[in-house]
């Protein structure tokens, strides 16, 4: 199958956020093909160092290598541990850091990597190549349990009738391929009126859960916080309303915005100095410009955030 170039989503956006300055240490901590690397590399004479758990990751690391010499360390890894990869000398000194959730588009297009229903594939959605593959989740998983997993990381509302469709189907052959999958699913959903594909949710879901999305997603927030340095940035972008919603509120919560406690309860905990503080309390959308020249771009989401001295942040 022949893959499309990988278009890094927001990256003018990403960039002109963290500011990147000469001498300054910055994370990439979803590296993927490297766009994000490269162009803050370039942008200044500075230290980068970029994660992934995706094997096929590193030959673009190591050409990313090649052309910043001395400037870029690529450590394998989860971005959820960067602050286990990362090392000890950079704590608390880290100038910016973006990510980039979700999925790429590397891993989409290849069908062998089983996470697209598009072409057939083995039903394995595995970013780092270890672990229960989404076959062992759906020929194992108790009906139930898999009903709440399509509906918690899918928002799928026939969670039900899909995981009692699978159950039935796996009775008679495993599932193990993209394709059985994708037609189960089809079988029992009818296609939306925005043309969304039916298998949509069910595939978001379990490739969420395989891959423990939205728990590294709170790890590397809860890092972040704890690796930059005063003023430093940083800088999400997320893909779908889950991701958002887990960046806004922990946002909300570290910038002091979120909900305040009742005026009837006096005795709750006096609130903890910011911090973060937001750049703006929007998330910025990609422009009519870039959706058409990218169209994955149009669900994406970008929220901003600077690194207070709340906290002992050096």
């Amino acid at each position: 199958m022949t893959v499309g170039p990988h278009i890094p989503v927001l990256l003018p956006e990403v960039v002109g956020a963290l500011l990147p300055h000469d001498g300054g240490i910055y994370v990439d901590g979803t590296f993927g093909a490297g766009g994000y690397s490269r162009a803050i590399l370039a942008a200044a004479e500075c230290t980068l160092y970029a994660i992934d758990r995706d094997p096929a990751a590193r030959a673009a690391a190591e050409a990313v290598a090649a052309a910043f010499p001395g400037r870029f360390h690529f450590l394998a890894g989860r971005f959820g541990d960067m602050e286990k990869l990362l090392p000890a000398e950079v704590h608390g000194r880290i100038d910016g850091i973006a990510l980039d959730i979700g999925v790429s588009s590397m891993q989409i297009d290849r069908a062998e990597r089983g996470f697209s229903f598009r072409a057939d594939g083995p039903l394995d959605m595995r970013m780092g190549g270890d672990g229960p593959t989404a076959a062992d989740l759906v020929n194992a998983l108790p009906e139930a349990e898999l009903a709440d997993l399509v509906y918690r990381f899918g928002e799928e509302r026939a969670s039900r009738r899909i995981a009692a469709a699978i159950v039935a189907a796996r009775k008679d052959k495993p599932f193990a391929t993209t394709r059985e999958l994708a037609a189960c699913v089809r079988a029992v959903v009818r296609p939306s009126k925005d043309g969304i594909d039916p298998a949509t949710r069910t595939f978001q879901a379990l490739r969420i859960a395989v891959n423990d999305e939205l728990g590294e997603l709170e790890r590397a927030l809860a890092a972040a916080e704890r690796l930059l340095a005063k003023d430093g940035v940083l800088a999400v972008v997320s893909f779908h309303s889950l991701e958002d919603r887990i960046v806004k509120r922990f946002l909300d919560a570290k910038s002091g915005r979120a909900a305040a406690p009742s005026r009837h309860m006096p005795h709750a905990a006096p609130t903890a100095p910011p911090a973060f503080a937001l750049e703006r309390r929007k998330a910025l959308s990609a422009s009519d410009s870039e959706t058409r020249l990218n169209p994955r771009a149009r669900s994406a989401h970008l929220r901003v955030a600077v690194r207070t001295a709340a906290g002992g942040a050096r």
